[in-house]
């Protein structure tokens, strides 16, 4: 049997309701935890999850 991880939340170390193998490739998955209710971007290769920041949107001025 191939070897599986629960996915843990980033913010809280809580599981979530995924899984991952070590053949999973996953790009930009939004990882939503049930507990925190938060929602982070995440990559997953090879088991290694690293987590994507994101800055926060700016204001917008308006051209005069």
């Amino acid at each position: 049997m191939e070897n599986q991880e629960w996915v843990l939340c980033p913010v809280c170390k809580n599981k979530t309701r995924i899984r991952i193998r070590e053949d999973i490739m996953l790009s930009r998955f939004p990882l939503f935890c049930p507990k925190c209710r938060q929602e982070t971007l995440i990559n997953v290769e090879q088991l290694k999850i690293s987590i994507i920041k994101e800055p926060d949107a700016k204001t917008q001025m308006p051209v005069l």
